[in-house]
């Protein structure tokens, strides 16, 4: 079997290019490499999105790996309830993709993205396992823990700090995703005036014409509540964009900026450095330096920016 992890784990078209056998082989795979007896498992809003679960918790169970199953959740969720539990974890999910593709993503126990040599003795192995898969009439339920997804929310409202949100008015775009029943909560719970729009998934209206790839819908519910703020995420929670109360885009450059100089501003970035990747513009870098912060470039992905930040206690 050959599967290849992108930037962000692996995808495909679902029962076509990404099989629920796939995902039980690529699951009972993942756990032997990664090395763990526990696997957090999450999922986006897709209509396939059951059965791959069920397909992880068949490829774990072979594995002699407990599967912890969250349901739906964000994938910054599974990262977490991995790093809490030291656990690995797996997201179903083809991210801003419509709703035909589906996918995961696997985080090493503690919440960590895949090293380089984790992904490639994950294919390496996959190109030479030749035992075959469970039944899938046979379902293999794994535990229920959709209480992590109450700790994850929890934790969420510990991490803001500093500036009085109260009054401020948003709407929030759920891309009829992984966001739709964690959003409104957290965002009330800081005080703010909520509107949630898209967070009424049925399986395959994820990201369609709405959330971080459409926008066009949040800036005219901006405009025409004379909402602060526009936010707007992906299908799996861990992409936002925004809209200014003008209903002029904000985007990521601009959103790491707001939140950089916030930091430096109140004394609190560590080294007066930010981490991006080499997609980020020159204005950005130009910006910074005007504010006296240092910009460290990484190569594109995610993990990359993360294993600055952790290297170096940015």
């Amino acid at each position: 079997m050959t599967l290849t992890f992108g930037t962000d784990g692996v995808r495909g078209r679902a029962y076509d290019e990404l099989t629920p056998a796939d995902v039980e082989l690529l699951a009972r795979t993942a756990c032997r490499v990664l090395d763990t007896d526990t696997l957090v498992v999450g999922t986006d809003t897709r209509e396939s999105g059951p059965d791959f679960v069920e397909a992880i918790c068949r490829g774990a169970a072979s594995a002699g790996v407990t599967p912890w199953v969250m349901g739906v959740v964000p994938t910054p969720g599974v990262a977490f309830a991995a790093a809490r539990y030291r656990a690995a974890g797996a997201m179903v999910s083809a991210s801003h993709n419509a709703y035909y593709d589906n996918g995961v993503k696997f985080f090493a126990p503690g919440g960590r993205k895949l090293t380089d040599e984790q992904q490639h003795a994950i294919e390496h192995d996959l190109e030479t396992a030749t035992v075959s898969v469970g039944t899938p009439e046979v379902p293999v339920p794994g535990d229920d823990r959709v209480d992590l997804v109450d700790e994850y929310v929890a934790w969420l409202d510990t991490t803001a700090t500093g500036g009085d949100a109260n009054g401020l008015r948003v709407v929030v775009d759920c891309a009829n995703g992984a966001a739709s029943g964690v959003a409104a909560s957290v965002l009330t719970a800081r005080g703010l005036t909520v509107e949630v729009i898209n967070d009424r998934p049925d399986g395959t209206n994820i990201n369609r014409n709405c959330g971080s790839t459409d926008m066009t819908g949040l800036r005219a519910r901006v405009l025409e509540t004379s909402a602060d703020l526009g936010i707007a995420f992906d299908g799996d929670a861990d992409r936002m964009l925004a809209v200014d109360r003008h209903g002029d885009f904000v985007d990521g450059d601009q959103i790491i900026g707001i939140c950089a100089l916030d930091l430096h501003q109140r004394g609190r970035l560590v080294d007066d450095t930010v981490v991006v990747t080499v997609m980020t513009n020159l204005g950005f870098r130009l910006g910074m330096a005007a504010h006296g912060v240092n910009v460290h470039e990484t190569p594109v992905g995610d993990r990359y920016v993360l294993e600055a930040l952790l290297a170096n206690q940015w």
